[in-house]
């Protein structure tokens, strides 16, 4: 039986962006779960996925997402669904840390990379 407890004190981490960081709670094929901070006015680049659907959930803060032209705040206690191929990028507008659960299936973190960038 496979059992392990994990939390941003023990998870993998990585940095990203301006000052963001990330820490990989599950990273499987088919599945990942990464719990994320953003400080405030940071802003991810625009991209899009290939192939999967992902799901936000503000832990704490207030995320701006841009998708598909149009702009969502997504508040504590509140998720977003994007769709593969949705155009989208969040940012944090506000003066306090961004905190979110980013859940991916299939994982976007393992090969092949299905993110696709824009400029």
């Amino acid at each position: 039986q496979f059992l392990m407890i994990k939390s941003i004190l023990n998870a993998p981490h990585y940095l990203w962006g301006d000052h963001c960081e990330g820490w990989q709670l599950c990273l499987a094929d088919n599945l990942s779960v990464i719990q994320e901070n953003m400080p405030p006015g940071t802003k991810e680049q625009m991209h899009f996925h290939q192939r999967c659907l992902q799901v936000f959930y503000i832990l704490q803060g207030t995320a701006c997402f841009y998708l598909d032209q149009d702009y969502y705040e997504v508040n504590a206690g509140e998720s977003i669904q994007i769709l593969a191929g949705q155009k989208h990028y969040v940012q944090n507008t506000t003066e306090e840390d961004l905190k979110f659960l980013v859940i991916s299936q299939p994982s976007t973190h393992r090969p092949p990379i299905d993110r696709v960038n824009i400029d």
